[in-house]
C-alpha cells in the first residue's frame, strides 16, 4: 500500500466477512458501545490513516481508534522499533511496585519502557512544575488516581462541568455529565457539584457570569461570606480543557482565566483530563496549554498507550501504599510504544503539522459550508462538525462509511474529526473530498 497514492475503495460494507465476525463477537461479548460494522484485518496493508477490513475494502480511518491510535497505522516510527525488540515472556511485570529494564543504562535504554516514559512525561510537563507520574492501565484508572490525590491533599468536595465525561468506572462515572446512560442506576462518589462549561460568549455571560460576591456561578458558591461551599472543603476542579463526549466544546477563554483566579485564590487543585485531547491532539502537547490555566494534575492515556497521572511531589501522597496497581507500570511493549510515539511527536515536528492541516481542514469546512451544518469548531487534528439535526448527524456517519471514510459522533448532533496528527495535505483533501459527498447523499436521506 502506497500511502502517496492509495484511495478508499469500498465494495459492500459490512461485507460477508464483517457479518460473519461480528455475528461471532457478540456471542460472547457483552453489550457495548458499537458505532458500526467496521472490522479491521490487522493482517492486511495498512498505513497511516489508511486500513484494510476483512473483506478487502479500503477506508480512510479519520477517528484514530478515538485519539488511541495518534499516529495511524503501523508508523515506521514505532513499528521499526518493535521489530528490533526480541519479543520476552512475560510482557507485563507486576506493575509499578517492581522494575524492569530494557538493556543499556537507565537514561539511554536500548529499548524504552515503563521508567523512560515517566521521565518523557516529566519533561511534557515541566512547565507546570510536574515531577512525579503513576502509570495505570487506562484513561479511567488514571482519573480514579487524579481523586484520589486530590482527596488526600484534603478535602471531600468535587467541581465537574456540564457536558463532561472522565470515564466508566464508579468514581470517574461521578464526574460524567454528559449523557444520563453512563450513569443511571449506579452509586455515585457524594459532594461532586456540576457548573456550566462555557464555549461561547452567551455561554460565558449568561450562564457563567453573574451579579454575586465572586463575578462567576463557582465564585459565588465558594465565596467565604455569601457562598454555600466551604472552601477547605474542595479537594480538586476537574474539567476536560476541549470537552470530547460533550460535543467537541473549546472553552471559552475567559473562563479559563476565572478558574485560574479560583485556583490561586483557595488553593484548590485543577485536573485537566486529557485523556482524549493530550499529546499533541490539538497542537500543543496538552490542550490546556491553550488556556490561562494552570493544572495540578494532568491525565493521559488513549494515545500514550497507557494511563497516566502526572502531578507534583505536593501533591502526591507520600506514604507507600496509598497507590498501587498490579499492571499498572507493567506493560512493557504499552509503555514502549508510549515512548517512540511521544519521540516521534518531536522528531518529526508533529506539533507544527497537526496546526497546519488543523487549520487546512477547518478552512476548508467553513469555506465550503455544506448543507446542515450549523458549526464548527474545535483545535488542531480535534475538529468537529455540528449539523442541525441528529438525525442528519448520523446520516452522514453511515454515507461517509459506505465510501470509505471512517467518522465518529459525539454529543448530540456533532461529527468528530480524528486524523493521525501526521495526517498529509493529500489525506485531508481526500478526507474533506469524501465528507462532502456523504453530507450531500444524507441530504436526500434527511
Amino acid at each position: 500500500m502506497d500511502r502517496d497514492t492509495v484511495e478508499p475503495q469500498v465494495e459492500t460494507i459490512p461485507g460477508d466477512g464483517a457479518k460473519r465476525w461480528v455475528d461471532y463477537h457478540h456471542q460472547f461479548a457483552a453489550p457495548s458501545t458499537y458505532v458500526y460494522e467496521f472490522v479491521w484485518d490487522s493482517q492486511a496493508e495498512a498505513i497511516g490513516p489508511f486500513c484494510t477490513d476483512v473483506d478487502g475494502n479500503v477506508l480512510l480511518d479519520f477517528t484514530s481508534h478515538v485519539a488511541a491510535a495518534p499516529l495511524g497505522y503501523n508508523n515506521p516510527a514505532v513499528r521499526d522499533r518493535l521489530r528490533e525488540f526480541d519479543l520476552v515472556d512475560p510482557l507485563k511485570i507486576a506493575g509499578q511496585d517492581f522494575y524492569v529494564s530494557g538493556g543499556g543504562a537507565p537514561d539511554d535504554a536500548d529499548f524504552p519502557g515503563p521508567t523512560q516514559l515517566m521521565d518523557r512525561l516529566v519533561a511534557m510537563t515541566d512547565h507546570y512544575d510536574m515531577d512525579r507520574v503513576f502509570l495505570s492501565n487506562s484513561g479511567a484508572e488514571a482519573v480514579e488516581n487524579a481523586i484520589k490525590i486530590c482527596y488526600a491533599s484534603g478535602g471531600h468536595r468535587a467541581v465537574t462541568f456540564e457536558g463532561a465525561f472522565h470515564g466508566r468506572t464508579l468514581g470517574a462515572l461521578s464526574l460524567n455529565r454528559s449523557k444520563a446512560v453512563h450513569r443511571t442506576g449506579y452509586p455515585e462518589v457524594p459532594g461532586v457539584i456540576s457548573v456550566p462549561y462555557p464555549a461561547s460568549q452567551e455561554d460565558y455571560e449568561t450562564r457563567w457570569r453573574t451579579d454575586g460576591p465572586g463575578g462567576n456561578v463557582l465564585a459565588d458558591k465558594l465565596d467565604p461570606e455569601r457562598g454555600v461551599i466551604d472552601p477547605d472543603e474542595l479537594a480538586y476542579v476537574i474539567l476536560e480543557p476541549l470537552q470530547g463526549e460533550g460535543g467537541y466544546r473549546v472553552p471559552h477563554p475567559e473562563f479559563a482565566s476565572d478558574l485560574e483566579a479560583i485556583r490561586e485564590r483557595y488553593d484548590v487543585n485543577v485536573v485537566a483530563d486529557e485523556i482524549q485531547s493530550g499529546l499533541g491532539r490539538t497542537g500543543e502537547l496538552w490542550a490546556v496549554d491553550h488556556l490561562d490555566l494552570t493544572p495540578d494534575v494532568i491525565t493521559s492515556a488513549k494515545g500514550l498507550r497507557v494511563g497516566a497521572t502526572i502531578s507534583r511531589s505536593d501533591v502526591f501522597p507520600e506514604e507507600t501504599g496509598r497507590l498501587s496497581s498490579t499492571w499498572g507500570a507493567g506493560d512493557f511493549i504499552a509503555a514502549m510504544q508510549g515512548v517512540l510515539t511521544i519521540d516521534a511527536i518531536h522528531e518529526q515536528n508533529l506539533l507544527a503539522n497537526v496546526r497546519e492541516r488543523g487549520e487546512q481542514l477547518r478552512a476548508i469546512l467553513e469555506e465550503t459550508d455544506p448543507e446542515g451544518i450549523v458549526d464548527v469548531r474545535g483545535r488542531g487534528l480535534m475538529l468537529a462538525v455540528e449539523f442541525d439535526t441528529k438525525e442528519r448527524r448520523e446520516a452522514v456517519v453511515e454515507a461517509a462509511l459506505r465510501r470509505g471514510l471512517l467518522t465518529l459522533g459525539c454529543g448530540h448532533k456533532t461529527l468528530r474529526l480524528l486524523p493521525p496528527l501526521d495526517v498529509t495535505e493529500r489525506e485531508i483533501e481526500l478526507g474533506a473530498r469524501l465528507l462532502f459527498e456523504a453530507i450531500d447523499d444524507a441530504a436526500a436521506d434527511v
